[in-house]
């Protein structure tokens, strides 16, 4: 199938690439021509692993092209929309721009027949609006929404071996067109029976967002829980352990910390709070306010530890800060904790020196007044504190030992709660985490 993306971004040029690796033909649309040039020579603009090797492999068989001319997409029977929903400048709703934009490019290039999807994330009643648009234009096209759910660091498995696939169509004759689209679009995945949920628009467009919420709501319950741990003495690692094995509550998303950031989960849950008091429901979604509070708060509580730590004053004092994404495995900074971190630490006069394996050029461009280092070593040598706020795997790996030489004073704060207390302390280390006595 010839297929079209809008949109070559995080989601857009990751969508592209594993489609075309799928056997469609594909062609990513965007109007940022550097990001067009490098994706149509095989270069990523962000870190994601495997994305390149896709990009190489679509380019040389031919099923893959990029453009900035939306002309383009003619020709394309499906087309997906996979552009940003930021934040409002100055609120906490969505702003739906360039999914408008996407959409209104597309109207002369449709044919009847042709079906439009939807990947972005988008406030519920987004899809509705945009199909009664392609019906006033006279498109004789379709909507679908078929939300994703990547994990940074994992996208191209996520989209090539999705764990659910979710279409929301229109009812009736349409919707089954739609759905036999996109069927054969992801008949791949539906050959291997990847869960199908077929429903509503409105029900496809909450998915995404009442997903990020719920993930968002653990994350934010389990640092609440740390931040009784220290008040109390206990440990908020084993607390997570026992009633991780509850199957009820499961394991994963309570591992306390400096919380959660990135370009979804903030905006997403802010956006979603922000519909439900359009929608006269605010008092639904209240508890997410306190969600996002406590993640907010659990970032200057990383500062304060450091600054008590050094005994109060930071002032030009040397602080390596292991970490700059918002998770490992990307470069991603956007609302970072421990680019922020970094940041209020520097603010307060600290000599930060900061690393992290991939996201140092992003977070260059954002805060250059930073210092930085590329190699880990660097950033350790002379340091009054390390603190580790992304657990990138050669964080966690670091021999206490060997890095004990390094340093002036061996005091580490692990944000994330990954390192190993014991050992650590065992090396002559000052350990502290986040809700672990």
């Amino acid at each position: 199938m010839k297929i079209s993306v809008i949109g070559c971004g995080y989601l857009g040029a990751v969508h592209a690439a594993s489609m075309a690796q799928l056997g469609h033909d594909v062609v990513g649309v965007d109007v940022d021509v550097a990001k067009v040039e490098a994706l149509a020579s095989g270069s990523a603009p962000i870190f994601e692993p495997g994305l390149e090797d896709l990009l190489r492999a679509g380019a040389a068989s031919g099923r893959l092209a990029f453009s900035t001319d939306a002309a383009a997409v003619r020709g394309a029977r499906v087309h997906f929309v996979a552009v940003g929903t930021p934040q409002r400048r100055g609120e906490n709703a969505a702003d739906l721009t360039y999914v408008d934009a996407a959409v209104e490019g597309l109207l002369p290039h449709l044919r009847p027949g042709d079906l439009v999807v939807g990947k972005s994330t988008v406030p519920v009643g987004t899809a509705a609006r945009l199909q009664a648009r392609l019906d006033e234009a006279g498109s004789g096209a379709t909507l679908a929404w078929n939300p994703e759910f990547l994990r940074e660091g994992f996208a191209v498995q996520d989209t090539i071996s999705p764990d659910r696939l979710v279409y929301g169509v229109p009812p009736g004759r349409r919707g089954e067109e739609a759905r036999a689209l996109l069927d054969e679009v992801y008949a791949d995945a539906i050959g291997r029976d990847t869960p199908l949920i077929v429903t509503d628009f409105a029900t496809a467009e909450l998915v995404k967002v009442a997903a990020n919420a719920f993930l968002a709501t653990k994350i934010s319950f389990i640092n609440a829980m740390a931040e009784i741990a220290d008040a109390a003495g206990g440990d908020v690692t084993a607390l997570a352990d026992a009633i991780g094995h509850d199957a009820r509550i499961g394991r994963r998303f309570l591992n306390a910390g400096i919380g959660f950031g990135g370009g979804c989960l903030p905006k997403d849950i802010r956006a979603f709070a922000a519909r439900a008091e359009e929608l006269g429901r605010g008092e639904s979604t209240a508890f997410l306010k306190e969600v996002d509070a406590i993640n907010l708060r659990r970032r200057q509580q990383m500062v304060d530890m450091v600054v008590e730590s050094l005994g109060g004053v930071v002032y030009q004092k040397k602080v390596a800060v292991l970490g700059l994404a918002f998770k490992p495995e990307s470069d991603d900074v956007r609302d970072s904790p421990a680019l922020d971190v970094a940041v209020r630490l520097n603010g307060l006069g600290a000599h930060v020196v900061a690393t992290d394996p991939a996201a140092i050029p992003n977070s260059l461009r954002m805060h250059p007044q930073l210092g930085f280092a590329t190699d880990t070593l660097d950033a350790l040598r002379g340091a009054d504190a390390v603190v580790l706020v992304t657990e990138w795997p050669e964080y966690r790996a670091l021999d206490p030992v060997a890095v004990g030489g390094l340093v002036s004073a061996k005091l580490v704060l692990d944000g994330r709660n990954v390192l190993d207390a014991g050992a650590w302390r065992a090396a002559g280390w000052t350990y502290r985490g986040m809700g672990r006595p």
